[in-house]
């Protein structure tokens, strides 16, 4: 438990923060990253994390969502809707089973969004998984901390159980990693008139998609930059 992360994006209320110290704290798990809280540690903070203050104390802030998950080999997001451009979904059962595997020896982060708005689509694209709570149709909205309650949950579920999980002999590319193969493969794709700026937007999206259900290693990733370069070098020679 102690490899996997929860992240939360740009939380308005310093009492959510607290409520899901102290879910946290309930299932075991220690680490929070907040990125851009509008608030932190105020009175509701601490009276809702009901003694979760260490985790609270410990807490790591970042200016971005890329550098909270920079180096986790897996980025799971919250999303209460489907969105328009598919993505891998879980529920929360299989989020607990896919997160308990990859955090043997990796870091893995789920991420929750903004209590009114969620994560945008960008911040969504940045991540391996969806995951989605089955609710209510006509009343589906849960509060954040409800939310990261049921996600720990399963998480303590899967722990209980005490299965053996082999870790994977590769090394997996982290969050950063893939983020450097998406700007180079923009920039490659550029680079060798493939890439209509009408449809840019749309294009990459569908390769980003391509390439989290690839789930590429660290030395798959170095293979297709290479690639990319070579793609590159070929192109300015032609030019020349």
């Amino acid at each position: 438990m102690e490899n996997i992360r929860i992240v939360l994006v740009e939380t308005s209320h310093g009492g959510n923060i607290g409520a899901v110290a102290r879910a946290m704290k309930n299932m075991c798990l220690e680490e929070l990253a907040l990125v851009r809280p509008k608030q932190f540690l105020t009175e509701d903070t601490m009276a809702r994390a009901s003694g979760a203050d260490d985790i609270l104390h410990e807490a790591s802030i970042h200016q971005s969502l890329d550098e909270a998950v920079a180096d986790c080999t897996l980025v799971v997001g919250a999303s209460a809707r489907m969105r328009s451009v598919s993505w891998p979904q879980l529920n929360p059962r299989e989020c607990a089973e896919l997160v308990m595997q990859r955090s043997t020896q990796n870091k893995a982060a789920l991420v929750f969004g903004r209590e009114r708005t969620g994560l945008t689509n960008a911040e969504l694209e940045r991540c391996n998984y969806l995951v989605n709570i089955p609710a209510n149709p006509d009343y589906s909205s849960l509060n954040l901390g409800m939310a990261v309650q049921v996600i720990s949950y399963e998480l303590m579920m899967r722990l209980q159980q005490g299965r053996k999980l082999v870790a994977e002999e590769r090394e997996p590319a982290k969050a950063g990693d893939m983020q450097g193969l998406f700007r180079h493969l923009e920039q490659a794709l550029e680079d060798i008139g493939f890439l209509d700026p009408r449809k840019s937007d749309k294009l990459m999206r569908r390769l980003k998609r391509l390439f989290y259900r690839a789930e590429p290693d660290l030395d798959e990733l170095k293979i297709l930059r290479g690639i990319l370069s070579a793609a590159q070098g070929r192109k300015s020679a032609r030019r020349e």
